[in-house]
């Protein structure tokens, strides 16, 4: 027990901490039809526990790696040369059963990924005036994720915007340990 007791309490800690964080986030968007997931951005080697905390404290996974989703970021779409080339391009070599997400940084993009065919828009560092916009706009042909800027204090108002998720790095990538000890008696 005593031999691993630093290396147990540490993970225990950091679980916590997430499965904690998380509730949270969930409780504040409690009665809105959001719902708060994860990112990618976990510690190397502890992604499955990083996940599985999140789903404890009652949020989703968006992605485990890049296997089981797709997720069109800026530098893909300048890869690609736009974003509905971007689009076209992964239609072209997915399986018909794979999502394509396309992040967009103004509505303008959203409109294009919208009219591509992408399955879900995120709308990444958007006001929540372009939030409430992009909604309206995407007028549930696809999924709607807000990203970015995403904190305690902003969360609900977010989520009042009428999105279907919100995705949150720092419920991983930022969390506080709990402060758990072992004592014995």
């Amino acid at each position: 027990l005593l031999q691993g007791e630093r290396v147990a309490l540490n993970l225990l800690q950091r679980m916590s901490g997430i499965a904690t964080l998380t509730s949270r986030y969930v409780e504040l968007v409690a009665g809105t039809a959001a719902v708060i997931v994860d990112t990618r951005k976990t510690v190397p080697g502890l992604r499955a526990l990083d996940k599985y905390s999140v789903r404890m404290g009652g949020g989703r996974n968006h992605r485990i790696g890049l296997f089981d989703g797709v997720l069109i970021k800026e530098n893909h779409i300048a890869a690609a040369g736009g974003i509905t080339a971007a689009i076209e391009r992964a239609h072209q070599r997915l399986p018909h059963t794979l999502k394509i997400e396309v992040e967009t940084q103004n509505l303008d993009e959203a409109t294009e990924a919208l009219a591509a065919g992408a399955d879900i828009i995120m709308l990444d560092n958007m006001t929540l005036a372009e939030m409430r916009q992009g909604v309206e706009l995407i007028d549930q042909r696809a999924l709607i994720e807000a990203s970015g800027g995403v904190n305690l204090d902003t969360v609900r108002d977010i989520a009042e915007t009428g999105v279907d998720i919100i995705s949150v790095g720092a419920l991983t990538h930022s969390v506080k340990a709990a402060d758990i000890s072992m004592l014995f008696e």
